[in-house]
């Protein structure tokens, strides 16, 4: 079949602005799925590639975009288990941002009756993000205390949901009284307002202290401390990113007192094959919670390809509760 031409987001490397191009869309090679996008979600890792900080691996595409849905309209060789016509949400090797995009049919996941193709673009980098942290690297299981720090991102909301479903007991935090409201909404036992908290504090005043088994942090800087001191014997934390700070100074004597895992990751330099195993382990152990709608993403707000640079600013400002989209 013959491919169109293809608009994507291109960073001007002088002033980080950025700007629709075109050029000839991808083909899939083997093992790949072209996707027609519906939309792709933004991570704050695409803010970071903008800004050199986070550049991709060399056999990725130079285009920001990690999560994309829409229609499969061409595969590669060697791909089964999928067809022209499908509606897929899939985790890309960067590419997203564009109306086109190709992502390796194994990071491909269906998209549930219950979850519009548009709202399915949340889900991806948050489902493998959150299995593979809280529950590949943690080992959660049913009646673990959890404790997920910025509760109300993207990875949050989904995270919350995720670890509730599977009978978790789940501990967040968030910046303003209404997302804390909406988190313990969403299954959290207790948000707390940081602003307005210390969340040490309110977990030790809840007998918590010394109590929680899992803890997943994006927030890192002084929240370190924090995280080892409530942490149980035996506790795992896992940090994803820092965006209070990669430094910080630490005693570490709790760690060795109470045998705590600390231990951190990042998805994109999982292998493919990693990744093939979250997919198919959220098929087998989520899925089910999505399509009965127990579990569904949270969009905050949906911008145009052309208002891209208004929606990085928007996720920078912190201001949204849940996931925010761009609409091709």
């Amino acid at each position: 079949m013959s491919l169109p031409q293809r608009r994507y987001v291109a960073i001007n490397a002088e002033d980080q602005s950025l700007s629709i191009a075109r050029d000839d869309c991808p083909a899939p090679g083997p093992g790949e799925l072209l996707i027609k996008v519906a939309a792709a979600g933004l991570n704050r890792a695409d803010l970071l590639q903008r800004q050199g900080l986070y550049p991709p691996p060399a056999d990725a595409s130079p285009i920001m975009g990690l999560e994309v849905a829409g229609t499969v309209i061409a595969m590669g060789a060697d791909v089964s288990g999928w067809q022209t016509g499908d509606a897929v949400c899939a985790l890309t090797h960067g590419g997203g941002y564009a109306d086109h995009a190709v992502a390796p049919a194994s990071q491909a996941l269906p998209i549930s009756d219950s979850i519009g193709v548009e709202q399915a673009a949340a889900l991806p980098e948050a489902l493998l993000t959150m299995w593979h942290n809280v529950f590949q690297r943690a080992g959660m299981h049913a009646g673990d205390k959890v404790l997920i720090h910025g509760g109300a991102s993207g990875m949050g909301t989904l995270g919350i949901q995720m670890a509730s479903a599977l009978g978790g007991e789940v501990y967040t935090t968030a910046g303003t009284a209404d997302k804390c409201k909406a988190l313990e909404a969403l299954g959290a036992t207790r948000a707390i307002n940081y602003r307005d908290e210390d969340f040490e504090q309110v977990l030790s005043e809840m007998g918590l202290r010394d109590a929680i088994d899992i803890i997943l942090d994006m927030v890192g800087g002084d929240f370190i401390q924090k995280n080892i001191n409530v942490a149980a014997p035996e506790g795992r934390i896992v940090n994803i990113a820092f965006i209070r700070g990669f430094q910080a100074e630490i005693n570490f004597v709790p760690l060795l007192l109470k045998r705590i895992t600390l231990s951190g990751s990042t998805l994109r330099a999982q292998s493919f094959e990693q990744k093939a195993v979250m997919t198919r382990e959220i098929r087998e152990h989520i899925y089910p919670h999505l399509e009965s709608g127990a579990i569904k993403p949270v969009i905050d707000r949906v911008f145009e390809l052309e208002d891209v640079e208004q929606a990085h600013d928007y996720m920078q400002s912190g201001a949204h509760m849940g996931k925010i989209l761009l609409r091709p």
